[in-house]
């Protein structure tokens, strides 16, 4: 597993603990066809893996992740905002949502339990990340946002279908209707974040030990907590992740939607009118 190359992480194994590097190829570890693709196999190797009995998962260089690789997927995106688009165009959408939130959901049924170390900007398609691991870190420079709003689309790989069992219904409502920025202490605050430290050295050192704490334990007694402790919100979990994917086939084409990629490739503020 360690030796095998990559293209939008590093993984690395040592003393029952895996680490998981975003790397790319993205700016800000952008999340594009490789990562979507690369996760779900990264997750199932390690699951299979009884020398892995703890996984910590971060981001390379300054940052997280930006979430989604908006330039990288505009094509699939594209075809669904097509004038006229009808049965297949949607179906085809569908289908990409539905890959897409399976790669985030092998995080969460991963059996080995995730740690996530997060410094820098965490957004979007990164929150969809962090809400599928089991704890929380974060750096005092780290800054979050559940952003898709602001660019025309329901968050649909899977924050609105955990967060409501991380945050109060309030916070979570907050972030989500306005898109806003919080930094970490505000996220510790709200529950979203376990724990802050001062810098991201003292996040990666603090994940890395509570690995160690876990790998200490029974290994399949550890993965029959998890088991327990995620039974009970699997099937909202589900549901919630089939009936968004429903909706933003249904309903994600939009002016404003168009008027939201092209304010970004055109660096300006989208107007938005609500068609």
């Amino acid at each position: 597993m360690s030796d095998q190359q990559w293209t939008a992480f590093e993984v690395s194994i040592s003393d029952f603990i895996a680490e998981v590097t975003l790397i790319g190829p993205g700016k800000g570890n952008a999340m594009g066809p490789d990562f979507w693709r690369e996760l779900p196999e990264i997750c199932a190797a390690l699951d299979r893996d009884d020398d892995v009995r703890a996984i910590v998962l971060t981001g390379s260089g300054d940052h997280f992740s930006f979430g989604l690789d908006l330039p990288a997927m505009a094509g699939d995106i594209g075809k669904v905002l097509a004038e006229g688009a009808k049965a297949r165009p949607r179906t085809e959408f569908h289908d990409m949502v539905r890959r897409m939130q399976g790669a985030i959901s092998a995080v969460a049924d991963c059996r080995k339990p995730v740690v996530a170390a997060i410094s820098g900007w965490c957004i979007g398609g990164g929150v969809d990340l962090i809400s599928a691991a089991d704890i929380r870190y974060a750096s005092a420079d780290a800054k979050f946002s559940v952003r898709e709003i602001r660019v025309a689309m329901v968050a649909d790989v899977g924050s609105f279908a955990r967060l409501p069992q991380i945050l109060s219904d309030g916070h979570l409502r907050e972030l989500a209707f306005t898109g806003k920025d919080i930094d970490a202490e505000r996220a510790a605050r709200i529950g979203l974040v376990n724990d802050m430290f001062p810098d991201r050295e003292a996040t990666l050192a603090a994940a890395r030990a509570t690995a160690v704490e876990i790998a200490a334990n029974p290994p399949l007694v550890v993965q029959g907590v998890k088991a327990v402790l995620d039974h009970s919100r699997r099937p909202a979990v589900d549901d919630s992740l089939r009936y968004v994917a429903a909706w933003n086939s249904a309903f994600l084409p939009s002016d404003d939607l168009t008027e939201a990629i092209s304010a970004i490739f055109e660096k300006r503020p989208p107007q938005f009118r609500g068609a």
